[in-house]
């Protein structure tokens, strides 16, 4: 079996990010920027990946992984979002702590360890920020949702998701009480700086700012 370091790992999973929801091929900029490391950092290590055949890399025209790194990274992922679950549920950490934690556990190498914690936990498809945890073979489950900012007025939702994932911002969720699974109805939309008027849990009435609706995921409540 191919050794591969941690930071590999971290790249491989960094440029599956990247280019999750991207036709196009991960930049050099794009990867330096997720990891907060060089652009000759970033250089040397994609070309160490190539070496290893985890990623096509050509210079100037971005990265892809190939079918081994993109394996690496889905196991990373499956591993990292159900360590998060594990924490969130079994443990009681909060949404906005699970991430850093979650980072140091995915570098564990044990598949039984990893498939024990699967059944375990019941074998959840999505993990505390609505991100869906892929299964063993690294198939993904889809469902139907969209930003909060597109949402029609008059429409009701059910957060299912959050984009972004700062502690800052997920603590900011909670004191709003737009957290997972929320019931959330578009009350008017402003045009002038795109913020919105919503009624949360059919309670209280709230104005959130076009960072916030652009960063959660909603499904209608028809389709919950």
């Amino acid at each position: 079996m191919m050794n591969i370091s941690h930071t590999e790992e971290n790249y491989l999973k960094a440029i599956f990010k990247i280019c999750e929801n991207s036709v196009k091929p991960a930049s050099t900029n794009a990867i330096s920027h997720i990891l907060d490391t060089s652009a000759a950092s970033v250089t040397d290590m994609l070309k160490r990946l190539s070496e290893k055949n985890l990623i096509n890399y050509e210079k100037y025209k971005g990265v892809t992984l190939m079918p081994q790194g993109r394996k690496v990274a889905t196991h990373l992922i499956r591993k990292h979002r159900l360590w998060e679950v594990f924490l969130w549920e079994k443990l009681n950490f909060s949404w906005d702590q699970v991430h850093d934690i979650a980072e140091e556990l995915e570098h564990i190498k044990s598949s039984e360890l990893v498939e024990k914690l699967d059944e375990f936990l019941g074998f959840p498809k999505f993990d505390p920020h609505g991100d869906p945890i892929p299964d063993a073979d690294g198939n993904f489950t889809h469902r139907k949702q969209f930003q909060l900012l597109a949402l029609e007025e008059g429409k009701t939702g059910i957060i299912v998701g959050v984009q972004e994932h700062t502690p800052s911002f997920l603590k900011y969720l909670e004191k709003m009480d737009l957290t997972l699974g929320s019931e959330i109805t578009m009350l008017e939309k402003f045009e002038y700086d795109e913020s919105a008027k919503v009624k949360i849990n059919n309670q209280t009435e709230k104005t959130i700012s076009k960072k916030v609706s652009q960063n959660l995921f909603v499904q209608e409540k028809e389709n919950y």
